[in-house]
């Protein structure tokens, strides 16, 4: 097949013999040898890559999607190789940029903004814990925003909500005007550390005022530091999973996200400690740790700036792209959004660490003198990085070895499962608080809410996890920061405003025998019906489940995954009437598949369970049955069609010569075409 480029057209000429166009000569293929043919020419051919036809099937033509050593290197075709030493595997993107990637990418450039995520999260999660003992006046009975339960915890909703609303703004910033690196400087030293400051200055007491100052606090605590917090928090993972090629580096992406949530709860973890242990003695030095670890991060991220693949915003972020083809088989936001919305249940059993868990625990008795209700929070983080290792180390690889995928919709519902488990056994510390505190007017240890912390954890590795990869693995290129956005959205934004209609619909639980909301000591708590609040809970994780289980989303979700398998493997594009008149006649399984076979072949996947096996892809493992499936071949993308798919479009008309020395015509074009 012959590509020749002409004025705002890409045609596909096929004729009787097959040529080779590199830049520097034209060879003949085996199927010209010995032919008095001369090749078609240009004088001004594209410098971005060669276009290479072939007969035939080989495994050595098919790309590695783990490339990462020498070895590997010096098999790939000279199309992906940049000649860097430093960053050496070359990748043209769809507008015909052209970027550069390091070999090992995870200790050259992704070290960086793994070291970032670890610190801004000890940031965000000292602070997020502490709130709300914060505003009741736990820490500082003098010096507070003299808040009750409700109100504290409406307030720590809305803050949250916005944090995990803002990541649109972010989105919007990075992929139409700032790229990803530049929204992250933008957000965290614009936002996230004035706001740090801020909430650091209102706890100092008389710095703000002679009185408490809520309005600077409010500034602070539900402007600057949450727009900051979702600006910075929508772009950064993807902007570390960018560090990878797309194609050549492609399975090393789930490694990247494991570590990415590792280092989440590694900061969650040690932030969750520091902060709720000094500021028991004092909350204003504290408060003084997040910005100063957000900082020291900030400066670590700059430190790297040379080492990071920074691509350009790619325009208009809502715009519509051209259809390359007669059908739109892009996946649009509106059905990721359908998919992270799955977990909303889950999350809003998730937004009770911060709230009412923290309610709860106030009334417990501290463990080893030092251990509160916002240090509880530390049970989950260390759940996290206990079952993520569990998961990844033991059951996935089990799993794997006996062929059994787990579809994305039961990864779900297993999280929904723990989540409400987790809500079950806050019910129980309801009644046993109450029981304890009857008989014998003592508190119960806070060790015993750890379980509620520890099951949120292990569902997270489930639920939360598998939502982040398949917002970025199913998303457009051009929109994947956009689709992160809508994950976190789901995470945080729609569960904690759902919070906040629940705290003001179920306002009468909360409040005690004299008809106030101040409950935190646990003679006024043992008077209220908190418990009633926490069954709702329990029946909103039951749906969770409930609907994770249904046949028609387990299999609309994977079809998805399916779709999103095949635009990643294969590329698109245009073909002439007569090429595909050929491939009707002569059609391989390792083609391109036909509109009616892929149908015919996707209604048998949804049937009975088998299709393409998505290798090192945790949640994208295709598949609607745990049951063991029949091994297949899976669909790789050949070397030596990486020509076609770098060749990006000519923007300038170009000259092409027939076999004659004459110029080729649009006319002569439309006859050879309708030959």
């Amino acid at each position: 097949a012959h590509l020749l480029y002409l004025p705002s057209t890409t045609l596909l000429l096929h004729s009787p013999s097959y040529l080779s166009i590199t830049h520097q000569e034209h060879k003949m293929t085996d199927e010209t040898k010995g032919r008095d043919k001369t090749p078609i020419s240009s004088p001004k051919p594209s410098p971005t890559c060669s276009v290479t036809s072939y007969s035939g099937t080989s495994i050595d033509d098919e790309l590695p999607y783990n490339v990462g050593s020498e070895e590997q290197l010096a098999l790939l075709p000279p199309e992906c190789l940049s000649g860097n030493k430093l960053r050496p595997l070359r990748h043209v993107s769809e507008d015909g940029q052209v970027y550069t990637y390091a070999l090992q990418p995870m200790f050259y450039s992704v070290i960086f903004i793994l070291l970032v995520e670890l610190l801004e999260r000890f940031s965000f999660y000292g602070v997020n814990y502490t709130q709300t003992s914060f505003l009741t006046g736990v820490y500082n009975e003098k010096w507070n925003a003299g808040m009750h339960s409700i109100a504290a915890s409406s307030y720590v909703s809305v803050s949250t909500a916005v944090a995990y609303t803002m990541p649109f703004a972010g989105a919007f910033l990075a992929d139409s005007i700032l790229g990803d690196y530049w929204t992250i400087l933008f957000g965290a030293f614009l936002f996230y550390i004035p706001g740090l400051v801020l909430i650091f200055l209102s706890s100092i007491p008389h710095v703000l005022g002679e009185t408490f100052n809520r309005a600077a606090l409010a500034v602070g605590l539900l402007l600057l530091w949450p727009t900051g917090t979702g600006i910075v928090k929508s772009v950064v993972n993807v902007f570390g999973a960018k560090q990878f090629h797309p194609l050549l580096q492609s399975s090393l992406i789930e490694a990247y996200y494991v570590k990415f949530y590792m280092c989440i709860n590694i900061g969650a973890l040690i932030g969750g400690i520091v902060v709720p242990v000094v500021g028991q003695h004092d909350i204003a030095l504290a408060y003084s740790y997040p910005v100063g670890m957000l900082c020291i991060g900030m400066v670590l991220f700059v430190l790297g700036t040379e080492r990071y693949v920074k691509q350009k915003p790619m325009g208009n972020l809502f715009a519509k792209k051209p259809i390359a083809g007669p059908v739109d088989t892009s996946i649009g936001l509106g059905t990721i959004f359908k998919i992270t919305g799955l977990i909303i249940p889950f999350n809003i059993a998730y937004s009770q660490m911060a709230t009412t868990f923290i309610i709860q625990g106030t009334v417990m008795e501290k463990a080893f003198g030092f251990l509160d209700a916002a240090s509880m929070n530390n049970a989950d983080a260390i759940s996290v990085l206990l079952f993520g290792w569990i998961v990844a180390n033991g059951l996935y690889p089990a799993l794997a070895r006996r062929d059994i995928r787990i579809p994305t919709t039961y990864k779900f519902a297993i999280g929904s499962l723990l989540g409400a488990l987790a809500i079950a056994w806050a019910l129980f510390m309801e009644y046993k608080i109450r029981a304890t505190y009857e008989a014998t007017g003592q508190q119960v240890s806070i060790l015993w809410q750890s379980v509620s912390y520890f099951l949120i954890g292990a569902g997270e590795i489930f639920a939360v996890s598998a939502a982040y990869e398949v917002a970025f693995t199913a998303s457009p290129p051009e929109k994947k920061v956009l689709a992160s956005a809508l994950n976190l959205f789901c995470v945080g934004g729609i569960p904690n405003v759902l919070c906040i209609f629940l705290y003001q619909a179920a306002k009468g639980w909360f409040q005690n025998s004299r008809g106030t909301a101040h409950i935190s000591k646990v003679e006024d708590y043992v008077t209220a019906r908190i418990d009633n609040y926490f069954f709702v809970l329990l029946i909103v994780s039951i749906f969770g489940i409930v609907i994770n289980l249904l046949p028609i989303t387990r299999d609309f979700v994977a079809s998805i995954e399916e779709k999103a398998t095949e635009m990643v493997k294969t590329p698109t594009m245009k073909r002439s009437p007569r090429f595909r008149r050929n491939q009707s006649k002569d059609f391989s399984v390792d083609d391109e598949e036909s509109p009616l076979l892929r149908m015919k072949r996707h209604q048998a996947y949804l049937k009975y369970g088998s299709g393409p096996v998505l290798y090192k892809q945790g949640s994208m493992r295709a598949g609607p049955s745990m049951f063991k499936q029949v091994n297949k071949k899976q669909k790789h993308l050949k070397k030596s069609a990486v020509g076609k798919l770098y060749n990006p479009k000519s923007k300038a008309p170009t000259l092409v010569m027939t076999p004659d020395g004459k110029p080729l015509t649009a006319a002569a074009i439309k006859r050879q075409d309708s030959i």
